[in-house]
């Protein structure tokens, strides 16, 4: 058995990111940063790998993902790459999408303005998180891996869209015969449709009356898809 400044130096190579403690606090302290550095680095590496096989299944393809396109299109070495995938069909089935990204509604009023706040905040999520275009895509794709991908995203969003609404409900804000499925459904559908009909840029910008037509539903000032489903939405769920 080891006792003394021996058990301290094995503790360290054991437990090279442990907490800091006893005589080897500043050490122990130092390697604890350096792991997360590490950690960083490996999540943005990480990130770049799997917006690159998302960019690759938006433009061309599920059967475009190849290591090498991703390799050239994310600016990671293949080297690198090959070290967390066999190939290009492991990479597509053990990416994982950042959670913490995804938006929180416990601080929005069930309100109608809190509702085009949530609105708001489900679109920014997925196009910072997988791209609108790529959320499309993999929500046609009928492949598993793709399919996966998504619902890492949208199961957690649609809970906390769920969630703001029952605190309407409770709160006798919205109708309690609001179908939340169907309802979280329908503005996945429309926010999809509006990005395939509209470039990027424009959905943070008001849209024109010659694109939205002399006839427009839209009875919002700015014109944004957010506000625009709002108001869609808010007759059909309001008490």
């Amino acid at each position: 058995m080891l006792g003394g400044a021996g058990a301290d130096i094995a503790s360290t190579v054991r437990n090279p990111c442990g907490k800091a403690g006893g005589t080897h606090g500043t050490e122990q302290s130092a390697a604890n940063r350096g792991c997360g550095r590490r950690e960083r680095l490996r999540e943005q590496t990480d990130r770049k790998i799997m917006r690159a096989a998302l960019e690759i299944v938006v433009s061309d393809g599920v059967g475009a993902v190849t290591i090498e396109e991703v390799a050239r299109r994310s600016g990671v070495a293949k080297t690198t790459i090959y070290r967390r995938y066999r190939n290009a069909d492991d990479l597509l089935h053990r990416i994982q999408v950042e959670a913490a990204g995804l938006p929180d509604f416990s601080d929005l009023d069930p309100s109608r303005d809190g509702l085009r706040a949530m609105l708001q905040r489900i679109q920014d999520c997925f196009d910072s998180e997988l791209g609108l275009k790529a959320v499309g895509a993999v929500l046609t794709s009928d492949n598993d891996a793709l399919t996966a991908i998504a619902e890492q995203v949208l199961a957690p969003a649609e809970q906390r869209f769920s969630a703001f609404v029952n605190r309407g409900i409770v709160t006798k804000a919205f109708r309690a015969d609001v179908d939340l499925g169907f309802l979280f459904d329908t503005v996945l559908g429309s926010m999809l449709a509006y990005t395939a009909l509209h470039d990027k840029a424009t959905c943070a910008e008001p849209l024109s009356s010659s694109k939205m037509g002399a006839n427009s539903t839209n009875g919002n000032a700015d014109g944004t898809w957010a506000a625009h489903m709002a108001s869609l939405l808010w007759p059909v769920i309001a008490v």
